[in-house]
């Protein structure tokens, strides 16, 4: 299939790391980069804690801004939380863009990050799928 993702987030240090690492690890012919409208510069600890738990952690992972991914070309677009669905960036490329929001885990306790992963498993990636079929 080949299809690239874009996921979009505020800060690009939790949801959209974990929806990243997510889609590349699980769905085949998919892969995924992960943005911020508005970059925090890092990879929430208790985010990186997690995916490196799972197996799916990549040094490439990290915190990024808008302007770095905005000339890629992406089949999809996903929004993860309502600031950056509010505040998603026309693309030089028309492009679906889907908005499936996730409550931020950051500044919470390890047991969020859990359930944020599993959460982004069990809804976004059969919406990824669904979207880019």
């Amino acid at each position: 299939m080949d299809k690239k993702v874009l996921i979009l987030c505020t800060g690009n240090s939790c949801r959209s790391i974990i929806a990243e690492a997510l889609i590349n690890a699980k769905l085949d012919g998919i892969s995924s980069d992960s943005s911020g409208v508005k970059a925090s510069g890092r990879v929430n600890p208790n985010a990186k804690e997690l995916l490196i738990k799972k197996g799916i952690w990549s040094d490439s992972y990290h915190s990024k801004t808008i302007d770095t991914v905005i000339d890629n070309k992406y089949d999809l677009v996903v929004t993860v939380c309502d600031h950056a669905n509010e505040t998603c960036p026309m693309f030089p490329q028309a492009v679906k863009v889907i908005h499936v929001g996730f409550e931020d885990p950051d500044g919470k306790g390890f047991d969020a990050f859990e359930d944020t992963y599993a959460e982004i498993e069990e809804v976004l990636l059969p919406k990824v799928i669904e979207a880019l079929a």
